[in-house]
C-alpha cells in the first residue's frame, strides 16, 4: 500500500488567483540578504540596548523618564536607538511582506494587505524619529518648567 502526498496547494489556488511567473528582478535577493545583515546588526544593537539599560548602574530600578531623559541628552544614545528603530521596523516588514506573499492568493488581497503594512510601517517609523529627535525632558508650559526634579532652574 502506497501513499500519495499532494505537493502543497495543488488544485487549491482557482486559475483566476495563480500569480504570473514575470520576474521581479533583483528585489527579492536584495530583500532576503537584508534580513540576514539587518539581523545580526540587531542582535548587536538590542544586546547593547539591554546591557546598558539594565545591567549598568542600578539596572531595571534606574530606569525611569530621567533615565532615558539623560541616555537621550547624548546624540549617540539617539541614533543608537534611531538605528535600533528602522532596522527593526524594516526587518519585520519584510517578514510579514514574505508571509503575505506566502498566505495571500488573490492578487488585490496581496496588494491591500502590503498598502496597509507599508503604511503602518512608515508611520512607525516617522513617528518613533520624530520622538527621538524632539524628545525634551523640561518642557515649558505658560512660563513653567515641568516637570521638575531633575531639570536645571
Amino acid at each position: 500500500m502506497t501513499a500519495t502526498i499532494e505537493s502543497p496547494r495543488s488544485g487549491r489556488v482557482a486559475p483566476q488567483y495563480r500569480r504570473s511567473g514575470g520576474s521581479k528582478g533583483n528585489f527579492e535577493m536584495i530583500a532576503w540578504l537584508f534580513m540576514r545583515l539587518s539581523g545580526v546588526v540587531l542582535v548587536v544593537l538590542i544586546f547593547g540596548h539591554l546591557f546598558v539599560n539594565l545591567m549598568v548602574g542600578e539596572g531595571i530600578h534606574a530606569i525611569d523618564f530621567g533615565f532615558v531623559a539623560g541616555k537621550w541628552a547624548d546624540p549617540f544614545w539617539q541614533f543608537w536607538d534611531l538605528a535600533m528603530l528602522w532596522l527593526a521596523m524594516l526587518h519585520g516588514s519584510n517578514g510579514v511582506r514574505t508571509i503575505i506573499n506566502d498566505y495571500a492568493e488573490k492578487t488585490s488581497t496581496r496588494r491591500w494587505l502590503k498598502t496597509v503594512l507599508y503604511a503602518a510601517a512608515v508611520v512607525i517609523i516617522l513617528l518613533g524619529t520624530l520622538v527621538i529627535f524632539t524628545f525634551n525632558p523640561c518642557p515649558v508650559v505658560n512660563g513653567v518648567a515641568l516637570p521638575g526634579g531633575f531639570c536645571p532652574a
